[in-house]
């Protein structure tokens, strides 16, 4: 790998504050260092997703309850949250190598501790960590984008950067199920060679990733540290909770299919076929990427009535699913509203970000990710303990009525108020 210098120039830091000096370090072309960058980000995403068709052979394995791969599940969200709230912004400070480094550093270990630890005690810890890693990643990844693509683009604006960053993350979700399920049907060792292969390939894009430069320099004063703030502006409080609202249902959808999907195809549909379960994840995620793709130059609020219709649409299919037992339904409801989910999500950030006043941006836009994060876990933690005492169509069905209730709120107090 050809090495060479950075530039010695004197950054602005986001506050327009005067910053230190670039130090000299080896690096790849600030090209080629945006193409590595998508590239782990994509990856660690995926590494994330790889146990969702894993979770129905743990739960033979160990004969535990639907509730306890929720709990496994609900962890990442959980270490999302709190890396989220506590780090998740701090890159614009300490910079985004080392942020996005010890991202891939806790992956590592968490990729580890499935190999080493893998029972269910194990499997939490995991994921808590492989979720905080994540909430360590998402922001700094995208904005190492941004800034990579400005360099060598100075013209341009920050759409195709942004494009970028939405495609590594929620393909890489898309990825994961898919090579998990593979594995699953065909390893001889299901539930530890992904993680080996998946060991391998962060080690890999770690190394890689160590000759990306630097885009933000050392502040020439440290500042005091402290964890993101989380503000809903008075003003405009309907406007944003629905914007809230709206992110929870959308996440409260890929929290099912990243978590207890596999569990209703056997159990209620009598698939047990565990690629078959990957391959669902991946069409639910993958219809999120492909839905933010192909309508990326429509207009916000046709996008928006186009999403929120679509998981209306996709949530009714699931719900008649549930009720004449059809393994087809639920594969295309769960696409249709997976292509509702990322436009939707997208349309959620594009409303509270026109509520920040201010340079109150990012305290807005956490607030937004922390309540799609709490719609991944919450969500999902009460269909696993619902099936502890209720049978799995009424349970199911109780989650599809939950969420059409809260985007049918949301949804067009969404759109009313955007442009």
């Amino acid at each position: 790998m050809t090495t060479t210098a950075s530039p010695s120039v004197a950054p602005h830091g986001p506050t327009g504050t005067r910053r230190a000096a670039l130090p000299r370090v080896p690096r790849v072309p600030h090209r080629a260092g945006f193409w590595i960058t998508a590239v782990a980000f994509l990856v660690m995403m995926a590494f994330n997703t790889v146990p969702t068709p894993l979770y129905a052979l743990y739960a033979a394995r160990d004969h535990f309850p639907t509730v306890v791969v929720t709990v496994v599940f609900a962890a990442y969200s959980i270490g999302v949250m709190i890396a989220l709230y506590l780090v998740g912004h701090i890159s614009d400070r300490v910079g985004r190598r080392r942020m996005i480094l010890s991202a891939v550093v806790l992956e590592t270990v968490s990729a580890v501790l499935f190999l080493v630890w893998s029972t269910t005690p194990g499997l939490i810890v995991a994921r808590l960590v492989a979720g905080f890693g994540i909430g360590m990643l998402t922001a700094a990844a995208t904005a190492h984008l941004a800034d990579l693509r400005r360099i060598t683009h100075p013209a341009a604006t920050v759409g195709f950067a942004a494009t970028i960053a939405g495609v590594a993350n929620m393909g890489g979700l898309a990825i994961g199920p898919l090579v998990g399920g593979a594995f699953a049907e065909w390893a001889d060792a299901p539930l530890v060679t992904p993680f080996v292969v998946f060991l391998a390939a962060l080690v890999a894009i770690g190394f890689a990733y160590a000759f990306v430069p630097e885009t933000v320099a050392k502040p020439a004063a440290p500042s005091a540290y402290r964890p993101q703030k989380v503000r809903v502006p008075a003003e405009s409080r309907s406007t944003y909770w629905a914007a809230g609202i709206g992110a929870f249902a959308a996440f409260a959808i890929t929290g099912l299919f990243g978590s207890i999907a596999p569990t209703f195809l056997a159990r209620m549909l009598h698939e047990p076929d565990h690629l078959l379960a990957g391959v669902v994840a991946f069409s639910v995620f993958g219809a999120a990427a492909a839905s933010q793709l192909v309508f990326a130059r429509m207009a916000a609020r046709p996008q928006l009535v186009l999403g929120v219709s679509a998981m209306v649409m996709g949530l009714l299919v699931l719900g008649a699913a549930d009720v004449f037992v059809s393994a087809a339904s639920f594969v295309i409801g769960g696409v249709v509203a997976g292509a509702g989910v990322g436009l939707v999500f997208r349309g959620a950030l594009a409303t509270a970000g026109t509520l920040a006043v201010d340079g109150n941006r990012g305290e807005v836009t956490s607030g937004i990710f922390l309540l799609a994060f709490a719609g991944m876990t919450i969500p999902p933690l009460l269909v696993g303990a619902a099936l502890l005492v209720l049978p799995l169509v009424p349970v199911f069905g109780g989650f599809v009525v939950l969420v059409l209730a809260l985007i049918a709120w949301a949804g067009p107090r969404m759109i009313r108020t955007t442009a």
